[in-house]
């Protein structure tokens, strides 16, 4: 996939999709957009005017899942081409509030954690299809937390003790200030973007999965379009855990979680190279990603997913796609919170291709 030089904007056909929507096409009516949230930062969304139609639907925050099955029934249901409106809660389903302090961690309920809003039906995807998910605009909804949380994250038998910290985080905020002399840049993503397993069980969102998942890649950010394979009819796309700052690898086990609005828009892209895992691109680089349950066997797995991308994508030998990632590649550990659940991922540079 190269949705940067093909045609992932489908800008006029998705401003005759908008059209035939305003004359009452067959997309989904908008649902009732939540009030507006005080405080909107604007950190994540584009400065100038859109280049993408209006949104066909906008889906409140409060009607979330917390699990991965075909069995979750759509919220709403689009065509291939579609801007969506997603309004999502912080991580913790409203379990923690602006000026909580770590107290309120004793009682903390993994059960919702990751409220997802969604799923949404994706006309004409399928099975073997690849679904392009493009992030349009992001934006911080006023408030975010931060914690260590017993017995979870990467060094958990090192911290045993809780520890929480909200931040206020004000309309056009750039950072946010963590401690004395320390401010944090805020660079808004979704922790989870996912498309629905094939499988009827309910199946836990906390680790990456090959649908997507809990990838927590910090660089999955405004501009960037995100490939996931199809595996039930309709995608079934769903968006949420949206984290304000993060560093790669989250190792305290928590971003600054915070609510927010995002805009996106879908594409089904039929008869493309097959992909196992998501994969995303920007216009300065393609990133594969993959999940294991050590760093080796993640790592292992995305050289391979990039060896595939540049022989098909790129018209190189097996070979010289292998010696080129050696060469210019890009791995880094997206997260290992999730233990023994890791997420490696491996990106390009376009620039090596001249452009």
């Amino acid at each position: 996939m190269t949705a940067k030089s093909r045609s992932i904007t489908v800008l006029a056909a998705a401003a005759a999709l908008a059209a035939a929507c305003a004359e009452g096409g067959d997309a989904a009516p908008d649902a009732d957009a939540p009030d507006a949230a005080p405080d909107a930062a604007s950190t994540g969304a584009s400065a100038s005017a859109p280049a993408y139609p209006d949104p066909v639907v906008s889906l409140p925050a409060d009607n979330p899942h917390a699990r991965f099955s075909s069995t979750i029934e759509p919220v709403a249901r689009v065509p291939s081409g579609a801007v969506v409106e997603a309004f999502t809660q912080e991580a913790s389903a409203g379990q923690i509030a602006p000026g909580d302090g770590p107290d309120v961690l004793a009682t903390l309920s993994f059960d919702p954690i990751h409220p997802l809003t969604g799923p949404v039906y994706v006309e004409g995807a399928e099975p073997g299809d690849v679904l392009a998910v493009t992030l349009h605009e992001i934006e911080i909804l006023g408030w975010g937390w931060t914690a260590i949380v017993p017995g979870f994250g990467f060094l958990a038998d090192d911290f045993p003790d809780p520890w929480l910290r909200t931040f206020e985080i004000a309309e056009g905020a750039t950072h946010v200030d963590f401690a004395e002399g320390v401010r944090v840049p805020l660079r808004p993503f979704p922790g989870v973007m996912a498309v629905a397993p094939a499988t009827e069980e309910l199946l836990s969102t906390i680790p990456p999965r090959a649908n997507g998942g809990n990838m927590d890649d910090k660089d999955i950010v405004v501009g960037t379009t995100v490939y996931f394979p199809v595996f039930v009819e309709g995608a079934l796309f769903s968006i949420g855990d949206t984290h304000a700052a993060q560093g790669d690898g989250e190792v305290s086990g928590t971003a600054i979680e915070a609510p927010m609005r995002i805009v996106y828009q879908v594409e089904v892209l039929k008869g493309e190279r097959p992909i196992e895992e998501p994969q995303y691109e920007t216009d300065d680089a393609y990133t594969v990603t993959a999940f294991g349950e050590t760093i080796d066997e993640a790592a292992r797995k995305a050289t391979r997913y990039m060896v595939d991308y540049l022989a098909a994508e790129r018209g190189l030998t097996r070979e010289e796609a292998y010696a080129l990632t050696s060469l210019a590649g890009e791995m880094e550990v997206a997260e290992v919170v999730d233990v023994p659940h890791m997420l490696v991922k491996v990106r390009m540079p376009k620039s090596v291709f001249g452009g």
